[in-house]
C-alpha cells in the first residue's frame, strides 16, 4: 500500500476517466447496433450489404489496430482539410477521449448488431400481427411492442457486451488518454513497481465489472418478473 502513496488520486481521477469513457461509448455503441440491426432486417440489399460489411470489418480486425487507424486516420483527414482551405495550417489534432470512445462504440456496436438483430426476430409475430390489427401505426408498434420485448430478449448477451466496452477501455491509455492504464504506467515509471501498479488497475476494473454483472443480472430478473409470476 505504501507503493500507491502519492497516486491514489492519479487512480481516483483516471477512474473517472474510464466511466466516462465507458458511458459514452456503450451509448454509442447502442446506437451503431440498432441502426446496424435495422438495416440487416431491412429489405433493402444496399442497407443490408452495408451492414454485413460493418460488421465483418469491425468484427474481424484486432481491437487496438481499429483504434490506432481512427484515431491517427481523423487526425490525417481533418489536417488535410484543413490545409485544403488554408496550405500553412499545422497538423490537426482529434480528441483522444472521444477518438477513442467512438472507436470502441464502433467495435462493440458490430457485436451488437447481430445480438439486437436476433433480439428483434424473437419477438413473437403474433404480437406484432395483433398490435397492427389493433390500429397501431409501424412507430407504435416498434415503440410498445417489439422494442420492449427486443430488450428483454438481448438483455443477456448486451450484458456481455457491456463488459466488452468497459474493458476495452483499457486500451486508450495508448492514444494518450489520462485514465488508470496511463496512470499505471506512469507509476511504474517512477517507483519500478509494476506489479503492485497494474494489480491496482486490475482490482478496480474488476470491481466495475462486478457492479456492471450485478446490474445486469438485476434487470434481467425484473425483465423477466411476469415470467416467474406465470408459472
Amino acid at each position: 500500500m505504501a507503493d500507491l502513496t502519492g497516486w491514489l488520486d492519479d487512480y481516483f481521477f483516471g477512474t473517472l476517466v474510464v466511466l466516462q469513457v465507458f458511458f459514452v461509448a456503450l451509448g454509442l455503441s447502442v446506437v451503431f447496433g440498432l441502426i446496424g440491426a435495422a438495416a440487416r432486417l431491412s429489405q433493402s440489399r444496399i442497407a443490408n450489404g452495408i451492414a454485413k460489411v460493418y460488421i465483418v470489418v469491425f468484427r474481424g480486425t484486432p481491437e487496438l489496430l481499429i483504434l490506432l487507424i481512427f484515431y491517427y486516420g481523423i487526425a490525417v483527414t481533418l489536417t488535410n482539410v484543413a490545409r485544403y482551405f488554408e496550405p500553412t495550417a499545422g497538423f490537426v489534432n482529434f480528441p483522444p477521449f472521444w477518438a477513442g470512445a467512438t472507436a470502441i462504440g464502433l467495435i462493440v456496436g458490430a457485436y451488437m448488431t447481430e445480438t439486437f438483430r436476433g433480439a428483434f426476430q424473437g419477438v413473437d409475430p403474433g404480437q406484432v400481427e395483433a398490435a397492427q390489427a389493433l390500429g397501431m401505426s409501424r412507430f407504435q408498434v416498434f415503440v410498445y411492442v417489439r422494442m420492449p420485448q427486443m430488450w428483454r430478449l438481448a438483455l443477456p448477451n448486451f450484458g456481455n457486451h457491456s463488459l466488452s466496452v468497459m474493458k476495452d477501455t483499457a486500451l486508450i491509455s495508448i492514444i494518450g488518454v489520462q485514465e488508470i492504464m496511463f496512470v499505471a504506467e506512469m507509476a511504474t515509471t517512477v517507483t519500478r513497481k509494476p506489479f503492485t501498479m497494474y494489480i491496482t488497475v486490475a482490482l478496480i476494473y474488476l470491481l466495475i465489472t462486478t457492479f456492471i454483472t450485478i446490474s445486469i443480472a438485476y434487470l434481467e430478473k425484473y425483465a423477466n418478473r411476469h415470467l416467474r409470476g406465470s408459472r
